[in-house]
């Protein structure tokens, strides 16, 4: 990876090229923002960047014995830890153990989230840690001089994953590296980071990828009518791990868009129908129990992503009922459904039902029995149509 494939960011880029040129580049710092902006991307060009033995202006030469290294991920003095799980409890895992899938992923196509990781290695339900003996090993692989570089690099990905036992092992380290140490920590969610881990790193901000990057870089992937092309940057938001998603996932999206509307229809009809319409209520609660444990059948990642969905859906509709039209991001089959439905989203139930959402998304990750949580979720939302 190198600056010039990173998608847009070119301040982030000028400010990080500028640190290593003018050599204030920190002892430890922190790449933060939501997921799909490249912070992965812009922290491994960074890398790169610092250990190339012939730099040229803007960017890594690609020619040296350092880049043809990075080009597989395997200098001597890049060290990764990450999000790992623990497929049996009878040996000790570390970063190490699943360090050739993450080269393979992180080398072509540095773009990724969380729960694809933990899809690729193979994590099922289990959820990602980076576990309390990692600290041993980062602390082992930091004794030792550079090999070739100048510098030793060591990246951590996603340090709020970090046991509490192991972040607290770093913290000396951290504070005070042997010479030549560099610490690149790539976060999604810095207010879950120790407050001790925090302090000790300078902080960058990833902001979102401007619209016109990210027109550029959809149109060289696909070509796409104007129209189409600028209602999807417009729906990605920023985040080039959502515009994929959005080209990938319309039968996806379709699916929970049904989902949604089968939850509110039923919720809807049992709150507000007159006694006299006793068989409809019966047959919609029938409805949202029957929908309650189809959707524990999906899976753990499908339950989450419509969590996710159905918070969107809430947030947009409530926009749609301030009258604000030109802010909601709504494709035309979600736009259907919500001209209609938007008046039942207002300042009295709004809060309420992203909080719930946002819950059940927290329990699934919990691993809360998930026909519960679903079955829960619908008739907190007949109570809050109430």
């Amino acid at each position: 990876m190198y600056f010039k494939d990173v998608i847009g960011q070119q301040a982030v880029k000028k400010r990080l090229l500028d640190m290593v040129d003018t050599g204030r580049m920190p002892h430890a710092l922190m790449l933060s923002g939501n997921p799909g902006r490249g912070k992965l991307a812009l922290a491994l060009a960074l890398a790169r960047y610092i250990c190339c033995t012939d730099r040229q202006t803007g960017d890594s030469c690609g020619q040296c014995a350092s880049c043809r290294k990075f080009n597989k991920l395997v200098h001597p003095d890049l060290h990764f830890v990450f999000p790992i799980y623990k497929p049996d409890s009878k040996k000790r895992w570390i970063c190490d153990d699943f360090l050739p899938q993450w080269r393979e992923m992180a080398a072509g196509k540095p773009y990724f989230s969380y729960n694809s990781w933990m899809e690729y290695i193979g994590a099922g339900n289990a959820q990602g840690m980076i576990y309390a003996e990692e600290s041993s090993e980062i602390l082992r692989k930091l004794s030792f001089k550079s090999i070739e570089a100048e510098y030793k690099v060591m990246l951590i990905w996603l340090p709020e994953k970090m046991h509490t036992s192991c972040a607290n092992k770093l913290l000396k380290i951290l504070e005070e590296p042997q010479g030549n140490t560099v610490f690149l920590l790539v976060s999604e969610n810095s207010e879950k980071n120790l407050e001790t881990i925090y302090s000790r790193a300078q902080h960058i901000q990833v902001p979102r990828i401007a619209d016109e990057d990210m027109e550029r870089a959809l149109q060289e992937l696909k070509a796409m009518e104007p129209a189409s092309l600028k209602s999807l940057v417009r729906l990605a938001g920023g985040s080039w791990l959502e515009a994929l998603r959005l080209l990938e996932s319309d039968e996806e999206d379709r699916f929970f868009l049904e989902q949604f509307i089968r939850n509110m229809r039923a919720a809807y009809t049992i709150a507000h129908f007159p006694p006299s319409k006793l068989p409809e209520k019966q047959k919609s609660l029938q409805d949202l129990r029957l929908w309650s444990e189809e959707m524990a059948k999906i899976g753990r990642e499908r339950q989450k992503n419509y969590l996710s969905f159905a918070q969107r859906m809430v947030r947009e509709n409530f926009i749609l009922n301030t009258r604000e039209e030109k802010l909601s991001y709504l494709n035309p089959e979600e736009m259907s459904f919500s001209s209609k439905f938007f008046p039942y989203i207002n300042q009295r139930n709004v809060q309420a039902f992203m909080d719930l959402f946002a819950l059940a998304e927290r329990h699934i990750e919990q691993n809360v029995q998930a026909k519960m949580v679903f079955f829960d979720t619908a008739v907190q939302s007949i109570l809050l149509f109430k």
